[in-house]
């Protein structure tokens, strides 16, 4: 498996990934967007040219946000998104962010052990943040010196 930034003619796959992840996917125009911004840093893990899971975080100054992760239902469990997360916070500090916060739906016991495994403390709630109204819960992580 590698792990490389994304490219934009990477966007259509991962346009497709996302709406086979997410009932709420992040459009292609959405996606787009996302990697043309300056303050985005992204990173997708790939295997025999298929892309398994991406992320992108969007950084300003001492924060970052987890703006969107995923990876694909055949190849969870192996520890992906987590490898995706470790390369993106590495980045994000070295670029001078001294924390990461991201949302994410309190029913997705999945994707919330992640973040408790890998640091992330809960810190506040959004209530009906997402479009079917669920609330989001909100959590961070500090970013440790080299």
């Amino acid at each position: 498996m590698t792990f490389r930034a994304w490219t934009y003619a990477d966007i259509y796959a991962i346009a497709a990934l996302e709406k086979e992840c997410f009932s709420d996917a992040w459009t292609f125009r959405m996606l787009a967007d996302s990697f043309f911004s300056e303050s985005a840093m992204t990173l997708l893990a790939e295997e025999g040219g298929e892309i398994l899971g991406y992320a992108v975080f969007s950084v300003l100054f001492e924060e970052a946000e987890l703006a969107d992760i995923a990876v694909s239902p055949a190849a969870r469990r192996r520890g992906i998104a987590a490898a995706l997360l470790d390369r993106l916070e590495g980045q994000a500090r070295r670029a001078g962010a001294e924390r990461v916060l991201l949302e994410v739906r309190v029913s997705n016991a999945p994707a919330m052990r992640l973040y408790l495994k890998r640091g992330y403390v809960g810190c506040g709630v959004r209530p009906r943040y997402y479009a079917d109204g669920e609330d989001a819960l909100i959590m961070q992580k500090r970013l440790a010196e080299d």
